[in-house]
């Protein structure tokens, strides 16, 4: 019985390369998705433990504008760092 992950490969060798691309691209692509996620669960978890007193069956435009508020600032807060840490990396590598 021939082993099918053997030398004898019936595919090329620069195949290989090219399905360790993809996969590192299809890798990069679902770490984003999850970082995403994760950043989603994150302003969820905060914002409303910040904005909401009771809930409610209804939400009053106070804790939507704060809701609101809450995760634009958690954004602009996420990208300043992400943007400083990218600074200090560039100068770290000149």
């Amino acid at each position: 019985m021939a082993d099918s992950f053997s030398s004898d490969s019936s595919f090329p060798q620069d195949s290989g390369k090219e399905v360790d691309r993809e996969l590192q691209d299809f890798l990069m692509v679902e770490k984003q998705k999850a970082q995403l996620h994760a950043q989603i669960h994150e302003f969820n978890e905060f914002c409303w433990e910040k904005c909401v007193d009771k809930p409610g069956s209804k939400m009053d435009s106070k804790t939507e504008t704060c809701l609101t508020n809450c995760v634009e600032r958690f954004i602009d807060v996420s990208l300043l760092v992400t943007n400083r840490f990218a600074q200090l990396l560039q100068k770290s590598v000149s």
